[in-house]
């Protein structure tokens, strides 16, 4: 299965190859930053599956609620939110749902960093609720 996207003014493009990790809403502050209030919403793939077609994203690192260091990628032309990732050598990428070409299979699995979540933003129906980071492995 593929899955293709890109961005707001077409300059970035690219192919998700199998199938995602997992649908997760993350409601951290950077999050909040990022999505201009709301939870960011992600599907995250193995790194291996993302293939760039088109364009070349620029990159803001910084530090997050759980410490670790995040890199955001972006469209350098129009400025669309694409990729997140907690390291460059990170297995996953977090793909941002809106840059999907079909974002309507996205259903929440995961709601993470509950804890920053603002009062008026509900968990999601049917979502592992976590008031920060899922433990890991």
């Amino acid at each position: 299965m593929t899955t293709n996207g890109g961005c707001l003014c077409g300059a970035v493009r690219y192919e998700l190859a199998g199938d995602p990790m997992a649908h997760i809403a993350c409601h951290c502050r950077a999050c909040q930053y990022v999505s201009g209030g709301s939870p960011t919403l992600v599907i995250l793939y193995p790194k291996s599956a993302l293939t760039m077609e088109r364009g070349q994203v620029k990159t803001y690192w910084s530090t997050a609620d759980s410490g670790a260091t995040v890199g955001r990628s972006f469209c350098e032309a129009c400025g669309t939110p694409l990729f997140a990732a907690p390291q460059d050598n990170a297995p996953f990428v977090a793909v941002k749902v809106g840059t999907l070409d079909d974002p309507s299979r996205f259903k929440p699995q995961l709601d993470i960093w509950r804890s920053a979540a603002q009062p008026w933003q509900a968990p999601h129906d049917g979502a592992v609720q976590f008031e920060q980071n899922p433990a890991g492995p």
